[in-house]
């Protein structure tokens, strides 16, 4: 909710302070850039001190500094808040990833990643609607204020709930506690890591393809949260409520993928084996939003192509639990830093998606042409998924 809200309010933010399209596309970009440079330092600390504490700063940080955004000023106050939010923010993923890893066995670990994704999906896609209706008795800086302080009472609850290990949580019995670890191997006692092998890392096959795939992803996921609502009012011709409505279209469709998408991978890698069930939904998933995305934007009637632009969405997060649980697989104990690896490639993704949008859009006045090539860079995330093995760990 904190990261959509200001695709949302962004033409109220433009008019009051004064904003071109390519000024408010650097704007979204710069939270993306500083959450992508920190996303490797702030998972290696997950994996050292463990994601109680490390959880617990990033979103009482990412908190504030989404109610500092509504002290902006001018552009470059709202640049240098966006950022310090970004950095703020850096690493949550990679440490839900580690925190997913240490307290679910690899036979449940796609579809509980895919369960965390209806959070943050779910949150992305009651965004649009609520800011629209907070938009009518209020304006855009209340809105990141009242967003702001939820998160602060959230990290309180965490705190006081979350243990980093199952056998340190008075509600976990013996025989869960076995359940959990089982499957861990050398890492099952292990609450953090100690040395990072950064050379095997950074080599390893699986994890320079994951890096790719992830990129693509994330590139064209970035469209649905910054630019989607500009192109649906000014290309489409949505307004008001209706604009809200269709906005959060993907988000929905996001929320139905992370549930059976999680569900599919575990089930079939059950069938026919981690690398065959993973593969299947990944390649899949990357075909049909190259497909959507294309037809979607071809489309002349304009429900249609809202609709079809909502599945492509969903279809790009259809794959997310099977991909961030193939990230944790191949890592081990170093969960949290090969989790920020793949990130930090998603978030250059992320980062370049608004403004190649925006810059394309200044000079050629239209939506089309990026959004042709997001649909092949769909293409190319199913490639790298050809070659993708979850079954062997990173070094080997």
């Amino acid at each position: 909710m904190d990261r959509v809200a200001i695709s949302i309010t962004s033409k109220d933010i433009s008019a009051e302070l004064g904003l071109s399209d390519l000024q408010m596309s650097f704007v979204f970009s710069i939270f993306t850039l500083a959450y992508g440079a920190f996303e490797i330092p702030t998972g290696w600390w997950g994996d050292r001190i463990g994601t109680r504490a490390v959880l617990t700063r990033i979103v009482v940080w990412w908190s504030g500094f989404t109610m500092l955004t509504a002290g902006a000023f001018n552009y470059a106050s709202l640049l240098a808040v966006r950022f310090l939010f970004g950095m703020g923010e850096a690493g949550a993923w990679p440490n839900v990833g580690r925190t997913l890893s240490r307290w679910f066995p690899p036979v449940e670990r796609a579809r509980a990643q895919g369960i965390f994704f209806v959070g943050a999906h779910g949150g992305a896609a009651l965004t649009p609607v609520l800011v629209t209706w907070m938009l009518e008795w209020t304006n855009w800086r209340w809105v990141f204020v009242l967003f702001g302080s939820v998160g602060l009472v959230w990290a309180w609850f965490w705190w006081r709930w979350f243990r980093n290990e199952p056998r340190e949580h008075p509600d976990v019995n013996q025989a869960e506690r076995d359940w959990i670890e089982q499957g861990r191997g050398a890492a099952a006692g292990e609450s953090h890591a100690a040395g990072v092998p950064w050379g095997r890392i950074l080599r390893d096959r699986n994890v320079l393809l994951l890096c790719a795939a992830y990129f693509v992803q994330t590139y064209g996921f970035y469209f649905f949260i910054t630019w989607l609502p500009t192109y649906l009012a000014r290309e489409r011709g949505f307004a008001a409520m209706k604009l809200g409505l269709f906005a959060a279209l993907p988000m929905i469709a996001c929320v139905i993928a992370d549930v059976t998408g999680g569900l599919a991978a575990d089930g079939l890698s059950r069938r026919f084996g981690r690398r065959g069930g993973r593969a299947m939904v990944t390649i899949a998933s990357y075909l049909l939003a190259a497909g959507c995305m294309l037809a979607g934007t071809a489309a002349e009637e304009a429900r249609t192509a809202a609709v079809l632009l909502a599945l492509a969405c969903g279809w790009d997060s259809f794959l997310l639990g099977a991909t961030w649980s193939t990230c944790s697989d191949i890592a081990g104990r170093h969960a949290g830093v090969v989790g920020g690896v793949m990130n930090t490639a998603g978030q250059i993704g992320g980062m370049l998606s608004p403004i190649v949008i925006g810059v394309v859009l200044e000079r050629s006045g239209t939506f089309a042409m990026p959004l042709y090539l997001t649909g092949a860079l769909f293409l190319i995330g199913a490639l790298c998924w050809c070659f993708i093995d979850p079954d062997r760990a990173i070094g080997k």
